[in-house]
């Protein structure tokens, strides 16, 4: 441009990295509804549906680390938008099987469509946003839009398609996967894989994208050496820590549908806003941590201080909170609680990502797929004891006339904390500057 100021085009980027966020977790979230449907209408106990659910999670963890490689080596462009088209049409599908084989088989499938969407957002957040506002970007992305996207999936399924428009929960399904695949289309069409590959991109925004970027180390292989990862302390506390988090965050996204609706005695419309209510408290918890991250390591100059302390402090108080959740007798009350535990476990969120693009540079992909691998596995194993824990803590209580299982919540909340719990512990031994970068360059060089 003429007067040198800097062309715009990271900010369109932001928005479509937001909009991908917000509806991965808009679809994923639909999971607070379907698994109730499935148990009224097929006659499932919790265990089964919780299994079906943890079926997503298999494909989701095994497919991280290939999408993270993949998308390290071509760029997110095409890949990513794919496959939220894929996951979009995948969506649906939920809806129109009638077998527990039939339901595991789609929920298979949904989770490999979805399992390359972070990592590749992980990619975009490295070549697009400088280092001094990365961390900020990154909890917009994340947790801003991402636990949005959550939030608003009950309150578009039921409280808005379901309660007000009288649609079916599989008509819900189908009119949100159609508006996931028309905006990867958007994506295709909108995105390009860094600044200096998009000729919309001047010089001026470039400067300003690449000002206080770390540079790359010279001699480092194009693929991250698995070595290099076995080697490094930092990865095996990381891989603990998002073990132990991701799996305590299961219960939001599998049973707080039924938690308000049966054993709180809620109606579908005021469910649909209560489940709602944790997913705000960590799309707002994650913003500030964010910003607080960023803060921290601008006055203390310690960036793996900072990081570790935000992360210690989100989960240790997140723990705490838990015991609050479990005294609240109201519904109403339990669900604030809880929007105040979602708040501080996600204000660790942005750190996460963060640490990922730190530790890994031009391997953060990678780096963020590993770690969200070890979630995914936690999401795998935390649905089916989350499950048989409420199934051995319910009673058969008779509601309009129908003999149904009401469960008592207290004892998985108390395993949630201990989880949020260990995953605070972990924080400490986290140190984020100890990159792999650097160790593959020195590796290949040896």
């Amino acid at each position: 441009m003429e007067d040198g100021k800097p062309t715009n085009v990271r900010w369109t980027v932001l928005a479509l990295a937001c909009f991908t966020s917000w509806f991965l977790y808009l679809h994923r979230y639909t999971w607070n509804f379907i698994g109730p449907a499935l148990e009224t209408e097929y006659g499932f106990n919790k265990a089964e549906t919780g299994s079906l659910a943890a079926f997503f999670n298999i494909t989701y963890g095994i497919g991280q680390v290939p999408s993270g490689i993949l998308s390290d080596f071509m760029g997110p462009h095409f890949f990513l938008g794919l496959i939220i088209i894929v996951w979009s049409l995948v969506l649906p599908c939920q809806g129109w099987v009638t077998s527990f084989p039939g339901l595991a088989t789609t929920r298979l499938a949904f989770g490999a469509a979805q399992a390359g969407a972070y990592p590749s957002l992980a990619n975009v957040s490295q070549a697009w946003f400088p280092l001094s506002s990365r961390t900020i970007m990154q909890s917009i992305i994340a947790t801003l839009f991402g636990r949005g996207g959550g939030a608003m999936s009950s309150i578009i399924l039921a409280s808005v398609l379901m309660d007000w428009c009288g649609l079916t929960w599989r008509a819900g399904l189908l009119v949100m996967g159609g508006v996931g695949a028309l905006f990867g289309i958007a994506f295709l069409i909108l995105f390009r894989n860094s600044p200096h590959h998009d000729p919309r991109v001047n010089d001026a925004e470039r400067a300003l994208i690449d000002e206080g970027r770390l540079p790359s180390a010279a001699g480092a292989p194009r693929v991250l050496p698995w070595h290099v990862v076995l080697k490094n302390r930092s990865m095996y506390f990381f891989v603990i820590q998002q073990f132990t988090s991701a799996g305590a965050d299961m219960v939001y996204s599998l049973f707080m549908g039924d938690y308000f609706l049966n054993t709180k005695g809620f109606s579908l419309g005021k469910t649909g806003l209560l489940v709602s209510l944790p997913l705000w408290g960590g799309a707002i918890g994650g913003v500030l941590g964010g910003f607080c991250n960023d803060f921290l390591i601008r006055v203390t100059g310690s960036r793996r201080w900072s990081r570790s302390a935000v992360g210690f402090l989100g989960k240790f108080v997140a723990c705490m909170l838990m015991f609050v959740v479990i005294s609240r007798e109201s519904g109403v009350a339990a669900g604030w609680a809880l929007f105040a535990v979602k708040f501080f476990s996600d204000w660790s969120q942005p750190t996460v990502w963060g640490a990922c693009t730190d530790l890994g540079g031009r391997y953060s992909a990678t780096v963020f797929s590993i770690i969200n691998t070890s979630g995914t596995v936690g999401g795998v194993v935390a649905p089916a004891i989350f499950g048989a824990v409420l199934d051995f803590n319910s009673v058969a209580t008779m509601v309009e006339g129908k003999e149904k299982m009401i469960a008592n919540y207290d004892a998985l909340f108390y395993l949630v904390a201990a989880l949020y719990l260990v995953s605070a512990a972990c924080w400490l031994f986290i140190n984020c500057t100890d990159s792999l970068e650097r160790h593959g360059a020195d590796a290949k060089e040896a």
